[in-house]
């Protein structure tokens, strides 16, 4: 590990779905100072999800600001930064203005649910999924993108002539801070467009071609840790060396310290997402898991096995704002404390559709089981219940691809209830292990920014500075597991 210098801080931007977060971080990763601002959320039509491109930028460079200016350091004290960010979120702007032609189209969105029928009928997803290691699915860029060139009037046209840009939200945030002189992504993010070719790691020209979506809008394809250019002085005083690129759940997957083939985390924060690290050949899932590149350093590629889950935070969230049952999310703990596992109810969250390892966009959230009793208590404990079955949904998986899990890193914002982690424990029958920063997408950008600049020498480095928080066993007999799961199964088979 490169010597520590007390006066050497790395910044990572952490743009996510609901909330934008900048945390200063010195040079062994101890975080200093954070800043954070949520924004609004748009759902125009059933399965539409929308942000407003302003709000990202804005309360990203607000977070940093703030960030900046309530640490007290200088601006040339950041020896650099790291930008981590919502995967597949789809923005397309003017090359020339860096105007955006319309919102973004959100991770979530089930808007390009037909067209992906449309391809799968055509008899095409195996090709995509040769090339890609990814299903035909809304949840990825490339089909949102297309849907952007179809229906915003003149945007075909004005591709073709090479006049736009299209980015996921680093692409973004990179042309913002450089005041427009980058248009780049990382090798993370790029994986996850189903327009990135696994094995050469560059830009596929057929599936370009399927889809009628002109390469000139397409940024270029960088390592994780590489030379992204500097901030414009005008945002923070002094430009400050803009170092490495990740898609969030890959930045997870460094912060956990799973550099290593067969280590796996999963993060909980909006949706669920588990990263099970492959090495350096990709592994191609029989149960319907994504294949995907965990991070490109020096040209090299290391795969990962991904589950992803549509909904775990933001099903707590649903019962605070929609529903009113929490008057703050860290109370489904508290109520959920007094509930039996075996309770009647049972919570199934399809409300954008079902994720790994079903893939449905067309399944609807329902909650079976309700009786007289059932309160704001059973509500909460079926909630929180629920993303530990889906967890298991997803290992089971993983376990039938020939790669069992043997333990769990968790991360994120929902691994702060205790309650949860027990749960998570014994629906999967595994140890679970907290990290003792919670913010591990955001370490592990911290981390990949200092690779670049210097402040660390090798991957390795990152294992010395892990550290487990608190670690939950499994008190629960197979028996009970094996009988709560059945039902979970019945219900999910019931909406589908």
């Amino acid at each position: 590990m490169a010597n520590a210098q007390a006066d050497t801080y790395l910044l990572a931007l952490d743009q996510g779905t609901t909330s934008s977060r900048a945390i200063l971080y010195n040079s062994l990763l101890q975080p200093q100072c954070s800043a954070a601002f949520e924004f609004e959320q748009h759902y125009p039509h059933n399965g539409w999800v929308e942000h407003d491109a302003e709000d990202l930028w804005q309360t990203t460079l607000q977070s940093c600001q703030q960030v900046i200016r309530d640490s007290g350091i200088e601006p040339h004290q950041i020896r650099a930064l790291g930008i981590t960010n919502q995967r597949e979120t789809t923005l397309l702007w003017e090359r020339s203005s860096g105007k955006v032609l319309s919102n973004a189209i959100v991770w979530q969105d089930r808007r390009t649910a037909r067209f992906c029928d449309n391809l799968k009928q055509q008899g095409l997803e195996p090709l995509f999924r040769e090339r890609t290691g990814l299903l035909l699915d809304p949840y990825f860029s490339a089909t949102k993108l297309r849907w952007l060139l179809d229906n915003v009037e003149g945007a075909r046209d004005a591709a073709r002539r090479g006049e736009l840009c299209f980015g996921t939200v680093d692409c973004y945030l990179l042309w913002r801070l450089t005041n427009g002189k980058v248009h780049a992504t990382d090798a993370s993010n790029a994986s996850r467009t189903l327009l990135m070719n696994l094995a050469t790691r560059q830009w596929d020209n057929e599936l370009l071609e399927i889809l009628d979506i002109p390469a000139s809008v397409l940024p270029e394809i960088r390592d994780n840790a590489s030379d992204f250019g500097h901030t414009d002085t005008e945002f923070f005083g002094h430009p400050i060396a803009i170092s490495a690129m990740v898609g969030d759940q890959q930045g997870a997957l460094i912060g956990q310290a799973c550099i290593h083939k067969g280590m796996l985390k999963s993060t909980y924060g909006t949706g669920c997402f588990a990263l099970l690290n492959t090495g350096p050949s990709p592994i191609f899932s029989d149960n319907r898991l994504l294949t995907t590149l965990a991070y490109q350093l020096n040209g090299e590629a290391t795969y990962a096995l991904e589950g992803s889950i549509f909904m775990a935070g933001a099903i707590i969230q649903w019962l605070r704002d929609s529903l009113g049952v929490l008057s703050t999310s860290a109370e489904s703990e508290t109520l959920a404390e007094g509930v039996d596992y075996q309770q009647s109810e049972i919570l199934v969250p399809a409300f954008t559709g079902l994720g790994a390892p079903y893939w449905d966009p067309d399944a609807r959230a329902a909650l079976f089981g309700m009786t007289r009793d059932t309160g704001r208590e059973e509500l909460a404990a079926a909630a929180l219940k629920s993303v530990a079955m889906q967890s298991q949904d997803l290992l089971q998986a993983m376990a039938g691809d020939g790669q069992p899990a043997t333990r769990l890193r968790v991360d994120g914002g929902m691994t702060d209830n205790r309650w949860f982690l027990q749960a998570l424990s014994d629906m999967t029958g595994l140890p679970v292990e907290r990290a003792a920063i919670s913010e591990a997408t955001s370490l592990g950008a911290a981390f990949l920014a200092g690779l670049q600049s210097g402040v660390f020498s090798s991957l390795d480095d990152i294992t010395a500075l892990h550290q487990v928080d608190i670690e939950f066993n499994s008190n629960l007999s197979a028996s009970i597991r094996d009988e709560i799961r059945q039902r979970w199964l019945a219900a999910v088979a019931k909406i589908r």
